[in-house]
């Protein structure tokens, strides 16, 4: 693991943000699905693609806050644009357990 310094964790946007939409994504190279994610007034609506079909269906998903990096640039995948990363820990099995405050928050507060 290399370290880094405080500066450069700073330069990190991760926010809360509440699922409004989630689809299957058949054309993913591995079982995911497409989120439509709202990060508040300021940041607005995000779309990504997150590899968590183990854990979670659909209709769990829904209304759901989680944290993502919103600063990275924007990915494509396929034909999907991903604008933002979902962070969950990652379990011995390649299973992905989401990020998410213990609270209804507002969307769009910054982790810090």
């Amino acid at each position: 693991m290399e370290n880094i310094s405080w500066l450069e964790f700073e330069k990190v946007e991760m926010r809360v943000g509440t699922i409004l939409e989630v689809h299957d994504f058949p054309e993913a190279r591995k079982p995911a699905y497409q989120l439509t994610i709202d990060f508040g007034s300021v940041l607005g609506i995000r779309k990504t693609s997150a590899q968590i079909t183990t854990r979670y269906q659909k209709e769990d998903l829904l209304n759901r806050q989680i944290v993502a990096v919103v600063n990275f640039p924007k990915k494509q995948i396929g034909k999907f644009m991903s604008e933002c990363l979902v962070l969950g820990a990652v379990g011995e099995l390649g299973d992905v357990i989401l990020l998410a405050p213990d609270f209804k928050i507002d969307n769009g507060l910054r982790i810090g």
